[in-house]
């Protein structure tokens, strides 16, 4: 009988003691979803919530420049041929055509905006500059309009102030005011027969009778735009419009010496205000 009473207290020893050695497993961090309060030992099982991200409320913008003659497409591939004619019935071609923009301007409905400072020069013979990715964190939202200025205005267009610019000869003559050209578009145009040469450059208007300077920068507006993602604008220019509204341009009247001529520079900054539109946006 005592052996028999020995060997049950052995037992019930043993069962305490293992009893007691042997934790409940399971997950013990509050912070998980499966976290079980009456687990002692972690045993690695733990689910957490995937975090929710937060909702974007402003993104990344990139303009895109594309051109056309009246609806032509006009790309570096289609220079020096005759292909276009201007609203003066004169038949031209292209061969060069660079211009440089400024101060991308977004309008609010109560009146704030928001600008990206700085400018964007456009090389039809250069594709990268085709692009412009500023950096910049536009918020989303409906704005009233996009506009920006064709060319520095009376602020930037400092003579030598940019030295990127300096390296691409984009220099506007001191004589006749200095600062920078905003447009560069050259090419032929038919005359009884002939080819000949047009320099179609737009910059300061210099005045040779009151021998006086003024800015020749306009503001080109592209209408509005509610903006919800990462957004990809494109700019178009209308080529044929630089030849017309409110008057016809006459090549055989104006084809060279712009620069110097104020009635030409001043009669290119009311035509351009038509020349911009807002292209394909994607977001």
């Amino acid at each position: 009988m005592k052996t028999k009473n020995l060997f049950i207290l052995i037992v019930l020893f043993g069962a305490i003691i293992f009893s007691s050695c042997s934790k409940k497993e399971g997950c013990t961090d509050p912070s998980a979803e499966n976290y079980d309060p009456n687990a002692e030992k972690d045993n690695g099982t733990c689910v957490y919530k995937t975090p929710t991200p937060p909702t974007a409320t402003s993104g990344s913008v990139t303009f895109t420049f594309a051109h056309h003659f009246a609806g032509t497409t006009v790309t570096s591939a289609d220079f020096n041929a005759f292909n276009y004619v201007n609203a003066n019935n004169d038949t031209l071609s292209i061969s060069k055509l660079k211009y440089l923009i400024s101060d991308i301007r977004f309008y609010k409905s109560n009146g704030d905006s928001l600008v990206i400072e700085g400018y964007h020069f456009v090389d039809l013979t250069t594709s990268s500059t085709l692009t412009y990715a500023p950096t910049f964190d536009l918020p989303f939202d409906t704005y009233t309009g996009i506009s920006f200025n064709f060319g520095l205005d009376s602020v930037d267009n400092v003579t030598n102030a940019y030295p990127d610019l300096n390296i691409l000869n984009w220099n506007w003559l001191d004589t006749i005011g200095g600062g920078y050209h905003f447009m560069q578009m050259e090419g032929y145009y038919k005359y009884q027969g002939n080819d000949s040469a047009y320099t179609y450059h737009m910059g300061t208007a210099h005045n040779m009778m009151t021998m006086t300077n003024e800015q020749n920068y306009f503001k080109a507006d592209l209408g509005a735009i509610t903006i919800t993602n990462n957004i990809s604008i494109q700019i178009k220019m209308d080529i044929s419009e630089w030849y017309k509204n409110p008057t016809n341009w006459d090549l055989n009247q104006y084809h060279s010496d712009l620069m110097m001529n104020y009635t030409a520079q001043k009669l290119m900054n009311t035509i351009g205000k038509d020349v911009f539109s807002l292209g394909v946006v994607v977001q």
